[in-house]
């Protein structure tokens, strides 16, 4: 990932925990969710394990849609979960 790319995705992430921060009281359940190719789905699951997930695939079969829900303890616990998938090539965090 590129530097400009980077300090864009830092950017919407601390403006991300600034809004949990203020409007979430934790623990708390959180949704996540991905999109991406289906050759990285073992990644996302890597990411995700230990929640509950439910996959759909695309009409054309390129992708898949991941939702993932667990208690998080803390905004820093969601963020990191974001970072960690943000490696994985051609993701798209929703």
């Amino acid at each position: 990932m590129n530097s400009k790319l980077e300090n864009n995705l830092d950017d919407k992430l601390v403006k991300l925990q600034l809004v949990l921060d203020e409007t979430t009281k934790f623990p708390s359940k959180y949704l996540f969710k991905f999109i991406v190719p289906v050759a990285q789905v073992q990644k996302i699951l890597t990411v995700l394990e230990n929640m509950e997930i439910e996959q759909k695939a695309s009409a054309n079969g390129n992708w898949i849609s991941v939702s993932a829900s667990a208690i998080m303890q803390n905004s820093n616990e969601i963020i990191a979960i974001y970072k960690k998938a943000s490696v994985i090539q051609g993701v798209i965090s929703l």
